[in-house]
């Protein structure tokens, strides 16, 4: 599961939304908003590609994409 406070905290702070994000990962808007919910999988091709456009350094990796469904 991924931390779904965490990356919308991320998303705030660059002043980005999840329409952005979805036109990055050539995605619907939706579908993004579904997978940062954890409503459906994210991929792990999906979430390094993430991790790139949030600036989500490597070392921090799991604290945003491998969440117990704890925040």
């Amino acid at each position: 599961m991924v931390n779904t406070l965490k990356l919308k905290a991320r998303i705030m702070e660059l002043g980005l939304t999840q329409k952005d994000i979805a036109e990055k990962l050539n995605l619907a808007a939706p579908t993004v908003s579904q997978k940062i919910n954890n409503i459906r999988a994210m991929s792990l091709e999906e979430a390094f590609t993430l991790s790139k456009i949030l600036k989500i350094d490597i070392s921090e990796f799991d604290k945003y994409f491998f969440c117990n469904g704890v925040a």
